[in-house]
């Protein structure tokens, strides 16, 4: 039976129209189609996970409009539960994104119903981590929710890894308690150098170890075309430039973080070739996380999000 990953986070629609270049300010800049698809880190991550043949639960909100039954759609139709998918009186989360020829990008968010995602809400879905074998957060919800939802999955003895982004500007203490509670910790080099006051001083593949000292128990920091560099007590600084990192990031710790979800992180080396993959504890959560850093749903960022196939891709090579 495969196992099953609680998602909690954010479900967007992406609007994206192809430019010559991109606009500068006080520019317009005529350009291609309209071109609509699904985003949210979080809709991004339970699709992922979906597509690898993982029971996918994803705990949302989206806007009373048609963006948001779309969405909800498209999710069910991705293999997704939607059940703790409900719908707000605010607008869906939107993604105004512009894109230049070399796939560069400006996105500008408005978090809608995804800001209306509150701890009440998760609290009310708590059952749904019977049988879990991991919670994955980011942070395009509130940080309150994200900390209760940790909580809520310590409680019941599941993992949680947390892909912490978007960054917010200030580094409060709910972000910190939250990074704290987090089995494994995933970010990319910019995020980890916030994290750390800017991190001088360090060498890439030390910022992981310097993260671990904020309280996760394993650490991942991605470094796109370079691999990433992970950390695990014990194990020390873990270098993995084979793992590419992918584009922005927005599938980062869904499918290819859990190929598998199934029970706590760092154990063993086992891997699997058929009958679905082994989870968390099949190369450490961290592995599973870098390999998490995955590419994104929508046009002009490159990558793709991952599907199963005969056997986990994310565990070969």
């Amino acid at each position: 039976m495969p196992a099953k990953v609680v998602v909690v986070g954010s479900v967007n629609v992406d609007l994206a129209v192809r430019v010559p270049h991109l606009p500068r300010p006080g520019e317009t800049v005529t350009g291609g189609g309209l071109e609509e698809s699904a985003g949210g880190k979080g809709a991004n991550q339970a699709v992922a996970a979906a597509r690898l043949g993982v029971t996918t639960v994803l705990i949302a909100r989206v806007g009373d409009d048609a963006f948001g039954r779309r969405a909800r759609e498209g999710l069910a139709a991705a293999g997704v539960g939607v059940a703790a998918v409900t719908a707000a009186a605010t607008a869906t989360g939107t993604a105004l994104i512009v894109i230049d020829p070399e796939g560069e990008n400006t996105i500008t968010v408005s978090p809608g119903a995804n800001a209306d995602l509150d701890s009440e809400s998760v609290e009310a879905e708590a059952g749904r981590l019977a049988g879990a074998g991991a919670m994955l957060l980011q942070l395009e919800v509130p940080v309150a929710t994200c900390l209760t939802a940790a909580g809520l999955a310590k409680a019941a003895g599941v993992p949680v890894v947390l892909n912490a982004a978007p960054l917010p500007g200030v580094i409060g203490a709910e972000l910190s308690e939250l990074i704290a509670m987090a089995d494994v910790l995933v970010v990319n080099e910019v995020e980890a150098a916030d994290l750390l006051g800017g991190g001088a001083g360090l060498d890439l593949l030390e910022l992981p170890a310097a993260l671990g000292r904020l309280g996760p128990a394993e650490v991942v920091v991605t470094l796109g075309a370079r691999g990433c560099g992970a950390h695990r007590p014990g194990r020390g600084r873990c270098p993995r430039p084979g793992l590419r990192g992918g584009g922005g990031g927005r599938g980062r710790g869904g499918g290819r973080v859990l190929c598998g979800a199934g029970g706590g992180p760092g154990r063993g080396r086992r891997r699997t070739r058929r009958g679905g993959p082994p989870g968390l504890r099949g190369r450490g959560a961290g592995h599973h996380a870098a390999r998490g850093a995955g590419g994104p749903a929508h046009p002009g960022r490159g990558g793709r999000l991952p599907r199963r196939a005969g056997r986990c891709p994310e565990l070969t090579g």
